[in-house]
């Protein structure tokens, strides 16, 4: 390398350094994460779940659309944001049993929410959800920080991914479990009703139904966020931690800005090729988190970490006004992500609890009401059922606008 280039790498390596030294923050994880949980709102609420474009719908089983990246994505960079705060709190003095704590107070606090949303508005003891987007989130975030506590060594973190997805993958490749309507534990590969993640998740919710006298599954026969499927999904969400090492390292001079990018790309095309590759023996498949849904969606984020920095990272001059104005609103999603996700929830459930009577005195729910009088007006199509859900993603923006527009930046 020649002396321009290497001066060139210092100076953009002092550039990004301010966002993710110390307790300092990365400009392209917290867009990417407000383009997530934009994502989020947008597939999770169609104006007409009769009438939703292909890509926006998750896949039935196996396979793979958008829709099916976006909750992945989240978790992914929950593991990188997991790093830098650990980061932060050591920078500030924090012994490792101060920063346990501190895992185990927010995913105490995540759990209360998803209660919370659980709850609501109904209030009905014996239809409580415990499984959910949020206990993942906290279950995840809690094992990765326990996890980097013990070893932040990328080799290590790598070898314990591997053994992850491989134990997991056998599991359910090769561990009979009896059939639903009884008889003898048989393998049955792949089935969406008698596999060991619905097991699990049946005798859980079999469980706290006897003792508790409440629980139930998303899918009746299992939840596509339940208890076994979680070593998927964590699995992902230590890639996500991987990578966020890996971005620290600009940080502290050991690599430039150019070659984290780089190390971006390569990682994102070997996870996402690497999960392809093992979709030959366990199919990609969302529900079941499998090894290889884990690791292409892995290289998804990945792709799309590294996309970001390429508009946002390491930039000296003032930014365009194109710039300015086409990431504003993920940086205003991204800075109070949970915010946004929780009052989205909770809207839906207040819209779809609260009755309204049209013009003829039949009840229908506000939610349906508005679409049918707002967007689609006696003719549903994917159109105007997208339209909604942008509509829908726009009033979920209000509370984050209001909180960034107060330099508020709420931490759960």
């Amino acid at each position: 390398m020649g002396i321009a280039g290497h001066v060139h790498d210092q100076n953009e390596t002092k550039t990004i350094e301010r966002h993710i030294a110390g307790p300092r923050r990365v400009l392209s994880v917290d867009m990417l994460r407000g383009v997530a949980i934009a994502l989020m709102i947008l597939v999770n609420n169609p104006g007409d779940w009769g009438h939703v474009f292909p890509w926006l719908e998750h896949s039935a089983w196996d396979g793979c659309t958008l829709a099916d990246l976006v909750f992945p994505c989240f978790l992914f960079l929950a593991g990188v944001s997991t790093v830098f705060s650990l980061a932060s709190r050591a920078h500030r003095g924090n012994c490792r049993g101060t920063m346990a704590g501190h895992l185990f107070a927010r995913c105490g606090r995540l759990l209360l929410l998803a209660f919370v949303l659980a709850f609501l508005p109904a209030g009905h003891w014996g239809t409580l959800r415990f499984f959910g987007v949020l206990p993942r989130i906290a279950f995840c975030s809690l094992a990765t920080g326990l996890i980097l506590l013990l070893t932040r060594r990328l080799r290590w973190l790598g070898l314990l991914v591997l053994g992850v997805l491989l134990s997991y993958g056998a599991v359910l490749r090769f561990v009979p479990v009896p059939p639903l309507d009884g008889g003898t534990p048989r393998v049955q590969f792949l089935d969406p009703v008698n596999n060991p993640v619905a097991y699990v998740d049946r005798a859980l919710v079999s469980w706290s139904q006897r003792w508790l006298h409440t629980g139930i599954l998303f899918e009746k026969t299992s939840d596509p966020e339940g208890a076994l499927s979680s070593l998927g999904a964590l699995a992902t969400t230590l890639l996500g931690a991987m990578c966020g090492l890996w971005i620290r390292g600009v940080g502290r001079g050991s690599r430039s800005l150019t070659q984290m990018r780089t190390g971006l790309l390569l990682g994102g095309v070997l996870s996402a090729v690497s999960g392809a590759f093992w979709a030959l023996w366990l199919p990609i498949n969302k529900s079941l988190w499998t090894p290889s849904y884990a690791l292409l969606a892995a290289g998804v984020s990945l792709l799309a970490l590294a996309a970001c920095s390429l508009l946002v990272d390491g930039r000296v001059a003032r930014w365009p006004l194109w710039l300015r104005i086409s990431t504003w609103p993920w940086f205003v999603f991204g800075s109070n992500a949970i915010v946004a996700y929780v009052f989205s929830e909770g809207m839906v459930k207040i819209f779809l609890y609260a009755r309204v009577a049209d013009g003829r005195g039949e009840l229908h729910t506000v939610w349906t009401r508005f679409y049918q009088v707002l967007f689609s007006r006696g003719h549903s199509t994917e159109w105007t059922s997208l339209a909604f859900a942008v509509a829908y993603v726009c009033i979920c923006f209000l509370p984050n606008w209001t909180l960034w527009h107060k330099r508020v930046f709420l931490k759960i």
